[in-house]
């Protein structure tokens, strides 16, 4: 079984350590990619509109595999891999969706705010919808495949 690497972290904070592990804009944004359209190789994440370098891409994904939050494998035909959240990547669904409601609320431009329907049962149980939301991206899914596509 692979042993997850050594982390530095600089206190053990509660906050702190997770800003340490998935804080950084490129960790939370391939996990928004695998749960809002259900993206899963290297070049799914490279078109997403925020244009991740390259080389960020690469070390960003690697970490979050090291991390026990991505897990890796290959296609069925070899060429690519494929990435997919763990439980422990899966833990980070509600925090992401209390983001969207965060945004929606103070960003009026926020794509989030295109899609009332969700918006308003988030609000409105956001602990059933980020359960469902978790067992939805475990099966394979994602919340709207349509913008993947």
């Amino acid at each position: 079984m692979k042993t997850t690497p050594e982390l530095e972290i600089r206190s053990h904070c509660a906050v702190n350590y997770g800003v340490e592990i998935f804080g950084d804009r490129w960790s939370l944004l391939i996990i928004r990619d695998i749960v809002f359209v259900g993206k899963k190789t290297y070049g799914e994440f490279r078109k997403s509109e925020e244009g991740i370098a390259t080389n960020v891409l690469a070390s960003r994904l690697a970490f979050l595999e090291e991390q026990g939050i991505l897990a890796r494998a290959p296609s069925p035909d070899g060429r690519k891999d494929f990435y997919t959240l763990t439980e422990k990547g899966l833990d980070l669904i509600p925090i992401v969706l209390n983001i969207v409601l965060w945004s929606a609320q103070h960003d009026a431009d926020s794509y989030a705010r295109r899609s009332k329907e969700f918006l308003a049962r988030l609000g409105r149980n956001p602990v059933k919808v980020s359960e469902e939301v978790k067992a939805l991206v475990r099966a394979g899914g994602c919340i709207f495949p349509q913008i993947g596509e």
